[in-house]
């Protein structure tokens, strides 16, 4: 079992920055690939972004490309989020995943382990 635990959410006025990180259990957090999802009541999970193990590559979805940026420091065992210039659409609840199979990043039923989410509210 891994465990996923994010933080960094939280109230922000539109326009702002936000940094969310996702600390991991285990060893072998370097094995696995990361990624953030986001979810708002009554609407589909969404891809948010995503990295591989040795961070050679970075995946992001379509409604927050060029504004956020995926990391991994495997040192810390730690992935992050730095969310600019925030909108009101991007209010939802982030949840950080994992997955050591070699299965596409862009879907949720790819990853194995799973946060409990951090809430992050966008204000106009």
């Amino acid at each position: 079992q891994v465990q996923l635990v994010e933080s960094g959410g939280g109230l922000v006025q539109a326009g702002g920055s936000l940094r969310l990180s996702c600390a991991a259990s285990g060893r072998t957090f370097s094995s696995y690939r990361m990624g953030w999802f986001r979810q708002v009541p009554g609407k589909e999970r969404e891809f948010v972004a995503a990295v591989i193990w040795n961070s050679a590559r970075t995946f992001y979805g379509g409604s927050v490309k060029g504004r956020f940026t995926i990391s991994r420091d495997n040192a810390k065992n730690t992935v992050y989020l730095q969310m600019n210039s925030l909108e009101p659409e991007d209010t939802a609840v982030y949840a950080c995943a994992a997955t050591n199979r070699p299965e596409s990043v862009y879907y949720r039923g790819s990853y194995d382990y799973w946060g409990q989410g951090t809430q992050v509210t966008v204000s106009s």
